[in-house]
């Protein structure tokens, strides 16, 4: 999961106004107000990227999960709200790695918060 978010954020930092523009477009006739649209689609890329940041060293790693399935909880929402219902499969599975992630956070050997507990 760390892996995707870093990527999905990565990618999207060359092209910020684009793909707020295409948020803003693909989202123009759901419930969501234009603005909410606008303000998620500047944020989102640098959610993605820290929350992938902290999952791949293992820095925070609960509070990133969890802010991970936040970001997924918000993203399944909106996906239902313009009937993607692609979208929404996919995002179910993210969400089943989130609470995996989530529920054996107690197990992550390999990570830095190991090293700082100890």
């Amino acid at each position: 999961m760390g892996i995707n978010f870093l990527g999905h954020g990565l990618v999207r930092f060359t092209k910020l106004d684009g793909f707020r523009d295409w948020m803003i477009t693909t989202f123009q006739d759901s419930l969501i107000p234009t603005f909410a649209v606008t303000v998620w689609g500047s944020v989102l890329p640098f959610l993605e990227f820290g929350i992938g940041l902290l999952l791949i060293l293992g820095l925070f790693t609960y509070r990133a999960s969890s802010a991970g399935a936040i970001v997924i909880i918000i993203l399944l929402f909106g996906s239902t709200l313009i009937e993607n219902w692609e979208w929404a499969g996919m995002q179910m599975i993210y969400a089943l790695f989130f609470y995996f992630l989530i529920s054996n956070v107690e197990k992550n050997s390999w990570s830095i918060d190991n090293l700082i507990n100890k």
